[in-house]
């Protein structure tokens, strides 16, 4: 039996992923992490997408109202 993985949604950040991980990307691709922990980026402001380089904190997040402008 496979170890279990603690996945973390942490409300204005990344999603943090415990244990090593493969990630399947939108377009098929498979980024590998053998990191303790794994920060998934979700405001797609990372230029390491889909992993986190923590761009999110240099810029302010647009609102859902602005994002369907």
């Amino acid at each position: 039996m496979a170890a279990r993985v603690r996945v973390e949604i942490t409300g204005e950040g990344p999603v943090l992923v415990y244990g090593a991980t493969d990630i399947v990307t939108p377009d098929g691709d498979t980024v590998r992490s053998d990191r303790a922990v794994t920060a998934l980026c979700t405001c797609r402001r990372s230029r390491r997408f889909p992993l986190c380089d923590t761009s999110h904190r240099n810029r302010q997040r647009r609102s859902r109202t602005e994002e369907h402008s």
